[in-house]
């Protein structure tokens, strides 16, 4: 187990008026698995992955990430834990544009004040395992949605991170490049990382081994597709 929801719930308040954006949710996310996170837009599947990305505090019950309690944390040690223990994938790829895609990579590793020599093998290392090697040079605007993608997600990985939390990230693919992103997602969590991935998309069930439906704040667990 990576992370753990223990009667969790997200509320915020608008006025004198209370925003319910998670009911209250007890989950477990395990590694070695591809969890899928489906709902539409504004059922707060986004806000459950907020939680398990240790962005937000929970309102209500305790959340644990890494064997740690979420709720005691200040915002310095929850930022350590997001910079060494998750790696974040998001729909919009969020690289830097004057970057390289090698560049791109490096940077988590420079956040954590990794030497030189140590980032050139971990930012080789996770290139390759996303098929891009032969693209570390080139900039952002040189490559297509679906490699700017598989560089984020090389730049996820190249911290070595137990979780790895997806916010839509096939949404501005085409079939083919989807495709390509979920085997390299779902091969990941078979070789034991933790995988969450947010989605509206029906087609990504086929990749998941659990998949929880959000509607309206309410979570619930439905039939594993390939567990």
């Amino acid at each position: 187990m990576i992370a753990k929801l223990d009667g969790v719930s997200k509320h915020y308040k608008v006025g004198d008026q209370t925003l319910i954006a998670l009911q209250p949710t007890s989950l477990m996310v395990s590694e070695g698995e591809l969890l899928l996170i489906i709902g539409p837009s504004g059922s707060g599947k986004t806000t459950l992955l907020s939680l398990l990305g240790c962005v937000i505090y929970p309102s209500t019950g305790q959340l644990y990430v890494n064997d740690r309690l979420v709720n005691d944390m200040n915002e310095r040690e929850m930022a350590a834990l997001r910079l060494h223990t998750i790696g974040f994938v998001f729909q919009n790829f969020n690289l830097l544009a004057p970057l390289n895609a090698e560049q791109n990579v490096r940077m988590p590793l420079q956040l954590m004040g990794i030497a030189a020599a140590e980032a050139d093998k971990r930012v080789a290392q996770a290139l390759e395992l996303v098929g891009m090697s032969n693209r570390k040079k080139n900039l952002p605007k040189q490559l297509s949605g679906g490699q700017q993608q598989r560089i984020a997600i090389a730049r996820a990985l190249v911290t070595d991170p137990r979780l790895i939390l997806c916010d839509e990230p096939t949404a501005a693919l085409d079939k083919d490049s989807l495709r390509i992103v979920m085997d390299e997602l779902r091969s990941l969590a078979d070789r034991g990382k933790s995988v969450a991935v947010v989605t509206h998309d029906p087609r990504l069930r086929d990749y998941a081994h659990r998949i929880v439906e959000v509607d309206n704040g309410s979570v619930r667990e439905v039939d594993s597709y390939n567990g």
